[in-house]
Protein backbone atom coordinates (compact mmCIF):
# COMPACT_ATOMS: atom_id res chain seq x y z
CA UNK A 1 0.00 0.00 0.00
CA UNK A 2 2.82 2.78 0.64
CA UNK A 3 4.64 1.42 -2.54
CA UNK A 4 1.72 2.65 -4.32
CA UNK A 5 1.12 5.71 -2.20
CA UNK A 6 4.68 6.86 -3.35
CA UNK A 7 4.23 5.78 -6.85
CA UNK A 8 1.56 7.69 -7.38
CA UNK A 9 2.85 10.52 -5.33
CA UNK A 10 5.80 10.17 -7.92
CA UNK A 11 3.71 9.85 -10.92
CA UNK A 12 1.45 13.15 -9.63
CA UNK A 13 5.41 15.16 -9.28
CA UNK A 14 5.98 13.85 -12.84
CA UNK A 15 2.88 15.36 -14.44
CA UNK A 16 2.93 18.36 -12.35
CA UNK A 17 6.47 18.86 -13.91
CA UNK A 18 5.41 18.35 -17.03
CA UNK A 19 2.56 20.63 -16.98
CA UNK A 20 4.99 23.43 -16.02
CA UNK A 21 7.25 22.78 -18.76
CA UNK A 22 4.41 23.06 -21.50
CA UNK A 23 3.02 26.28 -19.64
CA UNK A 24 6.21 27.66 -19.31
CA UNK A 25 7.14 26.82 -22.85
CA UNK A 26 4.03 28.04 -23.96
CA UNK A 27 4.53 31.70 -22.22
CA UNK A 28 8.08 31.98 -24.02
CA UNK A 29 6.72 31.73 -27.36
CA UNK A 30 3.65 34.07 -26.43
CA UNK A 31 6.16 36.61 -25.10
CA UNK A 32 8.23 35.57 -28.34
CA UNK A 33 5.04 36.24 -30.17
CA UNK A 34 3.92 39.50 -28.65
CA UNK A 35 7.99 41.24 -28.85
CA UNK A 36 8.40 40.84 -32.42
CA UNK A 37 5.17 42.17 -33.30
CA UNK A 38 5.81 44.95 -31.13
CA UNK A 39 8.79 45.69 -32.40
CA UNK A 40 7.38 45.62 -35.85
CA UNK A 41 4.54 48.42 -35.26
CA UNK A 42 7.24 50.22 -33.61
CA UNK A 43 8.71 50.52 -36.84
CA UNK A 44 5.31 50.80 -38.98
CA UNK A 45 4.31 53.59 -36.49
CA UNK A 46 7.92 55.45 -36.66
CA UNK A 47 7.75 55.52 -40.32
CA UNK A 48 4.22 56.17 -41.31
CA UNK A 49 4.74 59.32 -38.67
CA UNK A 50 7.83 60.36 -41.15
CA UNK A 51 5.31 59.96 -44.28
CA UNK A 52 2.54 61.83 -42.56
CA UNK A 53 5.08 64.79 -41.84
CA UNK A 54 6.54 64.72 -44.95
CA UNK A 55 3.16 64.58 -46.60
CA UNK A 56 2.18 67.69 -44.32
CA UNK A 57 4.91 69.67 -44.86
CA UNK A 58 4.70 68.96 -48.52
CA UNK A 59 1.19 70.86 -48.49
CA UNK A 60 2.22 73.18 -46.52
CA UNK A 61 5.68 74.04 -48.74
CA UNK A 62 7.34 73.51 -45.66
CA UNK A 63 8.75 70.10 -44.06
CA UNK A 64 9.27 71.97 -40.43
CA UNK A 65 5.53 72.59 -40.22
CA UNK A 66 5.08 68.85 -41.21
CA UNK A 67 7.06 67.62 -38.29
CA UNK A 68 5.74 69.93 -35.73
CA UNK A 69 1.97 69.62 -36.72
CA UNK A 70 2.79 65.77 -36.16
CA UNK A 71 4.28 66.28 -32.71
CA UNK A 72 1.58 68.60 -31.31
CA UNK A 73 -0.83 65.82 -32.52
CA UNK A 74 1.21 63.45 -30.13
CA UNK A 75 1.29 66.65 -27.15
CA UNK A 76 -2.50 66.04 -27.64
CA UNK A 77 -2.55 62.12 -27.10
CA UNK A 78 -0.17 62.78 -24.28
CA UNK A 79 -2.28 65.24 -22.47
CA UNK A 80 -5.34 63.32 -22.95
CA UNK A 81 -3.86 60.24 -21.39
CA UNK A 82 -2.53 62.01 -18.54
CA UNK A 83 -6.18 63.70 -18.06
CA UNK A 84 -8.01 60.36 -18.00
CA UNK A 85 -5.32 58.23 -16.63
CA UNK A 86 -7.46 56.83 -13.84
CA UNK A 87 -9.84 55.89 -16.38
CA UNK A 88 -7.70 54.41 -18.18
CA UNK A 89 -6.36 52.12 -15.42
CA UNK A 90 -9.31 51.04 -14.16
CA UNK A 91 -10.65 50.13 -17.82
CA UNK A 92 -7.53 47.71 -18.05
CA UNK A 93 -7.63 46.50 -15.09
CA UNK A 94 -11.46 45.64 -15.71
CA UNK A 95 -10.38 44.04 -19.00
CA UNK A 96 -7.30 42.05 -17.10
CA UNK A 97 -9.80 40.63 -14.55
CA UNK A 98 -12.03 39.70 -17.09
CA UNK A 99 -9.79 37.76 -19.44
CA UNK A 100 -8.54 36.07 -16.07
CA UNK A 101 -11.65 34.91 -14.71
CA UNK A 102 -13.22 33.73 -18.46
Amino acid sequence: MIETIKEYASKRIDLLKIEATEKSSLSAGLITYFVVLLVAFTFFIILFNFGIAFLIGKALDNTSYGFLIVAGFYVIIMALIVAFKNKLVNMVADQVIKFLNH
